[in-house]
Formats: C-alpha cells, structure tokens, sequence
C-alpha cells in the first residue's frame, strides 16, 4: 500500500510542468519568439475587437507630443492589428523617403479595414488639419462599433436561449398546472353526473 502511494508520488513529480521563472509568469502566455507552444497559442487566440481602436488612439498621443506622421505611424505599427500594422509601417515608410501622402497610404486605402485611416491622413495632408483629432475620431467610432456588435450579440443570445428554457418549462408546466385543472375537472364532469 505504502510503495503504490510512493509509486504514484514518483509519478506525479515527473509529469507535473517545471516551474516558471517570475520574467515567464510576468510575460504569460507570450513566450519566445522561436517557441512553437506561443506560435500555436498564438494562431487559436482570438482578435482583440478593440486593438484598432486603442492603437488610433495611440497614433493620436503620438501626433499631440509632436511626432512626424511618418515617426508616429511608424511607432504605432509595432503593436498595432495584423491589417492596421501592415498600412501603417508601409505609409511610415514611405512618408520617411519622401512620398506625398497620396502615394504613401495608397495601400492603406486599398484595404477595406484601413481605408477610413488612408481617407483621414489624405484629407490632413491636403487641408493642412490636425491628423491626431481624426484619430481619435476613428477610435471613437470603432469604439461605438463594437459596443453595437456586443449588444446585438447580447439580444441574440437572449432570443436563443429563449428555445431550451420553452422546452425545459413547457413540459413541466403542461404536467404540473394543464393536466391536474383538466383532471379535477374531467371527475366533476364524469362524476356529478352532467353526461
């Protein structure tokens, strides 16, 4: 008894994971850059809806400190959404070459997801008007955007639940209230005599 308990202590000590160190608990589920786990983690990881959102309101405290659109836009690229990030380097990139702002979010215009940023920064460079107003004006918007979808979501999930809850009471109810009242009346009727 005493050597399966030992036994199986052995056992457990083996397959429990090593313990992580306090920089691997603080970084979570990042990990390494060449670690396949974090890679995996990575693909079945959902979007965050509101990353667009914060990563044009960072755009905009970067162009309010004073930066060029082109330092900004370039900033902002590291750790913004996969489409947002792509537009922003390739605009940075070539704004900091020297195109006109025409040329430098013509891709970004091209993608639907970032095509009222390529409008906003075009219209700004035409007008000579603030970017970072725009910008906090799209993340405002996304902001909204996703507020709408949640609620809809929300109202959907209500309705939907709406199916079982009918199928769990519907039956208890028709055992508990309809067929005792047609039973109690069903003995008067026979009973009394009225047919």
């Amino acid at each position: 008894m005493i050597w399966g308990a030992v036994l199986l202590l052995a056992c457990a000590v083996l397959v429990l994971p090593a313990p992580r160190s306090p920089v691997q608990r603080l970084l979570g589920d990042a990990g390494g850059a060449g670690d396949p786990a974090a890679a995996a983690d990575d693909s079945t990881r959902r979007e965050d809806p509101l990353a667009t959102a914060a990563a044009f309101d960072l755009l905009a405290a970067c162009l309010r400190a004073g930066l060029p659109v082109a330092t900004a836009a370039k900033a902002v690229s590291r750790s913004a959404p996969a489409p947002l990030s792509e537009s922003l380097r390739r605009a940075a990139d070539l704004l900091a070459l020297g195109a006109d702002a025409a040329a430098a979010w013509e891709a970004a215009a091209s993608d639907p997801a970032t095509e009222s940023l390529a409008r906003m920064a075009r219209r700004s460079a035409a007008s000579g008007s603030s970017l970072a107003g725009s910008m906090t004006e799209l993340a405002a918007d996304g902001r909204t955007q996703v507020e709408h979808l949640a609620a809809a979501s929300a109202e959907r999930a209500g309705v939907l639940i709406s199916g079982p809850l009918g199928l769990c009471f519907l039956p208890a109810f028709i055992c508990l209230g309809i067929i005792p009242v047609v039973v109690g009346l069903a003995s008067r009727v026979l009973d009394g005599g009225l047919l």
